[in-house]
Order: structure tokens, then sequence, then C-alpha cells
């Protein structure tokens, strides 16, 4: 299901390799795939096509760990109180690890686009037939967004948008060495290529049976017009422009094609990738070349486990001390039966099983998102959560997204595989942002029409949702009974739902939208001043001995007997960020240092 044109990726790899190299050769290899010879047909195109999907899977372009601690969203491991990670301490500069990859990944994205955009170019005028010209528009609505997202991706994250543009491919040394543009040069850039996919794209390259299964899976993980008005309508949402954001994400759910959200079960793990609530997911396969080693870029797994995974993996990217505690108090609706769980207990006169019912622990999307020590429900490798994992070092609870507690016992039974799918983008994010230019749009903003999709995102996780009184979408189900304004709202979306639904997802997701709100600065300050400790928890393992699980349920306060124990986030960032600094990525040393015109 997930081996999406892996067998053509050898040779589109290979017609990459050479086509960027000099020819100091008089002779020509006649075994030998040259730029002459190769970009002649469709399939070549769509081969080469294929080695830009390769590197749009590079996890070097998303550095999602390094994000996530750059944000509010994660600590970097291996115990508290003291850390020496330059993402989580905003100690970087432009000669760090994930600025010079992202940087590096983002174009050489570009270069195998380009490479595509101008082979098809020069078969254009060969399309004879209306199935080879609707072929030729697909395959081009594909190479330019992918060159349109790269750009999306540097300008959001780079030198508050001004950036390096290559709009063709370089056919000497020199023409590697570029100017910088102007931040407008690049947004008006990126969005005509977004433009061009939006247009030529169909919403969907494979329908959808009833059940909701796609009917060629294999196609499940190409592009489609849906990511495409993603990306416009976050482009647009970033520079403020509600109305034409709004325009871009109503055209998705107007659609019809993605107006369903998955189940919550399935945005962290191999379960339910592809779902129909799913826009766009960067595919990885566990089971295809396994001769292939983790790191090679030839293989078709990424690490994302072992950074996260404190089962066989490395810890180094656990929850941060506010959202483990915010995903605690996620408010269950009462009245949902999904929250109901069964349960014996032997009758202490009979001795027989007798049947009862209680509340979830958790939220499901809390024990979907993070493991917890005292979660009952939700196993955890197998065995019930604080059996799952050691919870030691003040450890208070694990990054469930993108590790594979629900299918092993270990990451080291997968031999550290991982074939989780990547979310990128999906319907969840598309009712948020919608709902926030609701908020944002016109005087006061349409308040009500923007809790109806905040509410289909909970609604989806059997979350409490939010009104003073039942909406008619969903009249039984137990509301907060508070009035919101436009005010109230916007901060439930900032502190609350989007980094709870969204968290390890997506194009820096948190770190975009703190920098936007204005409130980074403020956020690490706010949240340095507070304090929680960590309680014990005990339980019956499987063996059946009773065990402790020492400072492992987060409690909010200080610790009653050792100030030792008391558990601070973010005090080094609140003090180091600087919004000069820190809000962008510094252009890469990689590059200053290669490039003379810089």
């Amino acid at each position: 299901m997930k081996k999406l044109f892996l067998k053509y990726l050898a040779a589109a790899l290979l017609v990459f390799s050479i086509s960027s190299c000099e020819d100091h050769l008089t002779q020509v290899n006649p075994n030998e795939i040259t730029t002459d010879s190769f970009w002649k047909t469709l399939q070549d195109c769509e081969t080469g096509l294929i080695a830009v999907y390769n590197q749009f899977r590079n996890p070097g372009l998303l550095q999602v760990a390094d994000n996530g601690k750059r944000a509010d969203l994660a600590w970097p491991g291996w115990g508290r109180p003291n850390t020496s990670n330059e993402y989580y301490l905003h100690t970087y500069t432009d000669g760090s690890g994930a600025p010079n990859n992202m940087w590096e990944n983002a174009y050489k994205g570009i270069f195998r686009a380009n490479q595509v955009i101008a082979g098809l170019n020069g078969i254009e005028n060969t399309m004879d037939t209306e199935e080879k010209q609707e072929k030729w528009d697909q395959l081009m609505g594909e190479a330019r967004f992918f060159r349109g997202l790269f750009y999306f991706y540097l300008h959001s994250s780079f030198n508050e948008g001004s950036v390096l543009l290559f709009d063709y491919v370089p056919a000497t040394e020199e023409e590697f060495y570029q100017s910088l543009k102007p931040e407008e040069e690049i947004r008006e850039f990126f969005i005509k290529d977004l433009e061009y996919a939006f247009e030529k794209l169909p919403w969907r390259m494979t329908p959808l049976t009833a059940e909701g299964n796609l009917v060629d899976p294999q196609m499940g993980g190409r592009t489609n017009r849906a990511a495409a008005a993603y990306a416009l309508g976050t482009s647009y949402l970033y520079q403020e422009d509600y109305t034409t954001a709004a325009s871009y994400f109503s055209a998705i759910i107007g659609s019809g094609e993605y107006d369903r959200l998955s189940g919550v079960g399935q945005v962290g793990t191999t379960n339910g990738e592809l779902n129909p609530g799913s826009i766009l997911e960067i595919i990885y396969d566990a089971t295809y070349k396994t001769t292939e080693d983790i790191w090679s870029s030839k293989g078709t797994v990424n690490t994302y486990n072992q950074e996260i995974s404190p089962v066989g993996g490395w810890r180094g990217t656990l929850p941060s001390l506010w959202i483990n505690m915010a995903f605690r108090e996620d408010s269950i609706d009462i009245n949902d039966p999904r929250n109901i769980v069964t349960y014996f207990e032997e009758d202490p006169v009979t001795g027989e099983p007798v049947e009862m019912t209680r509340y979830r622990d958790f939220s499901l999307r809390t024990s979907n998102s993070i493991a917890l020590v005292d979660d009952r429900d939700m196993p955890y490798y197998q065995v019930v959560a604080a059996e799952g994992a050691r919870y030691n070092n003040k450890e208070t609870g694990y990054y469930r997204k993108l590790t594979n507690w629900d299918i092993t016992t270990s990451e080291d039974d997968i031999l550290d595989r991982s074939g989780i799918n990547y979310r990128l983008m999906r319907m969840a994010d598309v009712y948020l942002m919608y709902a926030e230019c609701l908020i944002q749009g016109g005087q006061g903003g349409d308040v009500d029409e923007a809790l109806k999709y905040v509410n289909r995102v909970r609604q989806r996780s059997a979350l409490q949702l939010l009104g003073a009184t039942p909406a008619p979408e969903f009249p039984t189900a137990d509301y907060d009974k508070v009035s919101y304004d436009a005010t109230s709202l916007m901060n439930h979306l900032m502190y609350k739902e989007r980094p709870l639904e969204l968290v390890l997802e997506g194009f820096c997701i948190r770190n975009l939208d703190l920098r936007r709100w204005g409130v980074t600065k403020q956020r690490f300050q706010t949240l340095a001043e507070e304090r929680y400790h960590g309680g014990d928890y005990q339980f019956v393992d499987s063996k059946g001995d009773n065990v402790t699980r020492w400072g492992s349920v987060l409690t909010r306060g200080e610790h009653p007997s050792n100030a030792n124990h008391t558990l601070i986030d973010y005090t080094q960032a609140a003090q180091n960020y600087n919004e000069d600094v820190h809000a962008w990525w510094p252009i890469p040393n990689s590059e200053t240092t290669a490039n003379p015109n810089l």
C-alpha cells in the first residue's frame, strides 16, 4: 500500500546524480543515462518526479524534534533539570545543524523539481493526445507544487523570508551563487507555483470507496489540489489575509473529498494511514528495501521513533511540562459512550467477577498523543502504561506519536525501522485555521461559526465541547457552558486546541504560530513562572509484583518537601530568546561561506 513508486526510485536518483555533475569526458558511454538521452518521455519525467518525492521525505527537511524543542512543545530528554540542547536554550547559531539541514534539503528539493519542470517543458510540444496532455498537466502540477512548497517553507523559516531564488537548473558553478531576493519576490514566486498546482491537480489522485478507503492505494501519497489549497491558505493566514486564507480552506471543506475527520487514533502510528481526513502524508515503509541502513537516503524508513521513544529509543524529545498538564486536563464529554470503560471486579462475598463501568482516565486525544503513567485505559508497548516505560529521572510522560507503541514491545523489536507516515496536512488543521480566519475576520469575528469547526475537532476525540448552550450539530454532547467571545476563543485556539491537536505534526506549526501571533517571548516568560512536581504512582505489574514509579505523576505546584524536586521549564529560553535573533533561522553558514554573493 505504501510503496509509492519506490521501484522507480533508484533509477530516478541515478539520473539526478548524473545530471548534476560536470562532464569531463569527450566520449559518451553508451551504457550511461545522460540528460540528453533521458528527458524524452512522460515516463522519464514521472521517474524524475519520484526523486522529488524522495527528497520530500528526508527528515532533515522538517527537523521535527529540534523544532519541537525550539517551540514550547518538548524537553530535550534524559532527565531534568539540566540540558545543553541549543534549540531548547535558544543558543543556536548559523552553524547549528537544524538550519543547515533544512536549508540544504529544501534547495535539493527545489533543484530536483526544477529538473522535472525543465524536462516537461522540453517535451510539451509532443503532447499529441488529450490523455498525454492531461498527464503532462498533472506532472507539471506536482513538480510546481513541490517547488512552491519548498519555497514556502524557506520563506516561512529563514531570514524574514529573504532567501535565494532558483527558477532554473544551474548549468555552471557560478549560477549556483546568487544574492538574496526580497521576501515579497519569494512569496510571489511560490504563490504562482501553488496556484498552478491548485488549478491543474485533482482533489484526490485516486477516489475513495464508500467505506472511505482509497481505490488505488499506491496513489495515496501523491500530492493533490487540497494540498495546494492548504499551503496557499496557510501562507495567506501567515500574512493575516484572513479572507483569502478562508477561501482556500472553505474550498477544501466544500470539495466534499476531505470534509471528514479521521479517527482519533489515526494520526500518529501506522494505524489509519491515508484515511479520508488526511490531505498529504509523507510516505514511509518498513517492509521495503530492508537491506538499506535506517540512515540511508535511499531507504524508506524514518527515525522519529528513535528520537522520541523511551522503549528502545533515545527518549530525546519528551513532552514539556505545560503540554503534559494540558493533556491531563483535556476534558472529556461525559455523554459520549466512547468515554465509558467497562471492567470487572471480584465480588468480595461470592468471589465472582462483577461488571463495572467508569469514565476514562484521560481523553482519547491524550491517550493517543502521550503516555501517562496513570493511564489505565491505553496500553503502551503491549502492557499497561505504567509498566511500558520506567518514568524515572523526573520524566512524567512520553510522546506516543511517531512511535510504534501499538504494534511492538520495543522499538528494538522492529530493528529500529519505523514505517509510520508523517502527517503533514490533515483536515483537523484546516478546521482550526478556518476557525481562526472566522474569529479574526470582520468586527468581532464570527464566533458562533468558528465554534462549530473547533467543536468538530473536539467531538472527533469525544472531548467536552465549547459553548454556553448545545449546538444543533451535536445536541446531546456535554458542553463547558462558557460564553466565548473572539478573544477568549482565540486564546483557546492558541494555548490549547492547536498545540494539543497538532503536536509533532505538519511543518513547524507551533514555531510559526507563536511567531505570527507575536507571543513567543511572552510564552517562554509565562511558562518559566509555572511550577510542578511529580507524585508517586503504585500499581501491580503483569507479574503480580507491586511497583512504584517515583515522581511520575505530574502535579501542579512546588514540591511540598524538597525544592530540588520542583520542576520548571523554559527558564533559560525566557532569558535567551531575542526576537531579532531567534524568530527566524539565520542564513546557514554553509551557504554564507560557500557563496561569494552573500
